[in-house]
């Protein structure tokens, strides 16, 4: 009985409990010409910006390198180590899109580093940041997700999801234009909320494919983040959702959390990237890099040209 009662807590109750825990070290800020994008919910949330010395794409971009990563709120040396790794590391170095969750911006834990800006200054790429509005006007701003490119981010986005957290917390995700050559790839990063039943979880995912509805037909699209699928049927229906949607993803069944709760270590399939009109050339997960809770996924795809795209 005591053993099924510690199974039950580890798979069943224990993820309804995650919360962010001990503050990370202090960073430091970058050096980046930026601007506040209005919103119509609160216009601080919203930021975007270009690095002082830019990275320019090498050609030809017919193959482009795609990661998502929660970084749970890291800064300091942690922060440095990811910087690092999307530098120089074999898997992870040089991506031409990267997607964030757990993004700080002015938070006391994470020493109010703007955490987006700092690594877009240090790898050369151009930013964007969203973060949920935070429960009560005088409380400390929300963590954010955040879409890093080596293009210019253009008809950028903050979709707030449905229904609230613990707490009355509330989630986000990001959507962005990039334009590759002559093809135009609509990019979102996405953090949905832990504690929800399934079907609120999916019509948070459904909002994201309402925003790629009000881009022209057959745009070619990714979906990453951390879409938070603990839940035993969570990742059937989230396959079925993206799949009637035009998606597919080339992960299977690969856990990307890894917890010790008491004496067991837990791990999830929480963490997704969805592709439309994109061929996967070659994929993996990152289990080195330890500095998060979760690890980064990354994928390398073969962009379409328009006339490819036109036909689908």
């Amino acid at each position: 009985m005591t053993l099924a009662l510690l199974l039950l807590f580890v798979f069943q109750i224990f993820p309804l409990l995650l919360i962010q825990k001990s503050a990370a070290p202090k960073g430091q800020s970058g050096q980046v010409k930026t601007k506040e994008t209005t919103s119509k919910n609160d216009e601080t949330l919203l930021e975007s910006g270009q690095p002082s010395a830019a990275r320019r794409p090498t050609p030809p971009n017919t193959e482009v390198r795609l990661i998502s990563y929660n970084i749970r709120w890291r800064s300091g040396d942690q922060l440095k180590e990811i910087i690092e790794n999307f530098r120089k590391d074999e898997e992870l170095g040089n991506p031409t899109i990267v997607a964030l969750q757990e993004v700080d911006r002015n938070k006391k834990r994470s020493g109010q580093t703007n955490t987006a800006r700092l690594i877009a200054d240090e790898l050369g790429l151009h930013y964007a940041w969203a973060a949920p509005p935070a429960p009560k006007l005088d409380d400390e701003e929300e963590t954010g997700v955040a879409i890093l490119s080596i293009y210019p981010l253009t008809n950028v986005k903050r979709i707030v999801f449905p229904h609230e957290g613990p707490n009355r917390r509330r989630r986000v995700a990001l959507g962005a234009t990039v334009r590759i050559g002559n093809q135009d790839l609509r990019v979102y990063s996405a953090h949905a909320e832990t504690r929800i039943s399934m079907e609120k979880k999916l019509q948070q995912l459904n909002a994201l494919l309402n925003d790629l509805d009000q881009q022209p037909p057959a745009t070619p699209a990714v979906i990453m983040g951390d879409l938070n699928t603990w839940q035993t049927d969570a990742a059937p229906k989230t396959i079925k959702l993206f799949s009637d949607a035009g998606f597919s993803t080339p992960f299977g069944d690969q856990k990307t959390f890894s917890q010790r709760v008491l004496l067991v270590q837990i791990q999830f399939r929480l963490d997704w990237i969805w592709l439309r009109g994109l061929e996967a050339v070659n994929h993996g997960i990152d289990r080195e890099l330890d500095v998060s809770d979760h690890w980064p996924l990354w994928t390398i795809v073969k962009i379409p040209s328009p006339k490819n795209t036109e036909q689908q």
